[in-house]
């Protein structure tokens, strides 16, 4: 599993009442956008993560719909199974 992906993880794991919305996410995490939507979606295709976009009239918001992601309940232990054996990962290599 790739850093960032842990990193997604982490952060949607860490604001499970608060989703985030995908640019917000983006720079909460220092990666782009096209290191990104690739995670998200592969995490959506696998159940892990649900989206949603806002109904929200954009001329009236003077800004674009925006696309929030959180955990499924299937997501929240397959993350804290992922995170759980990479701070074990690490720990061992700081060991060894």
């Amino acid at each position: 599993m790739s850093l960032n992906m842990l990193m997604v993880l982490r952060a949607l794991h860490q604001r499970l009442d608060d989703p985030y919305y995908g640019l917000e996410l983006q720079r909460a995490l220092g990666i782009s956008n096209g290191a990104l939507y690739p995670i998200l979606d592969k995490l959506e295709r696998a159940g892990y993560v649900m989206s949603h976009t806002e109904d929200i009239d954009e001329s009236a918001e003077g800004r674009r719909r925006r696309r929030y992601f959180r955990l499924t309940a299937s997501g929240i232990p397959f993350a804290e199974t992922q995170l759980k054996a990479a701070m074990q990962t690490l720990g061992q290599g700081a060991t060894a």
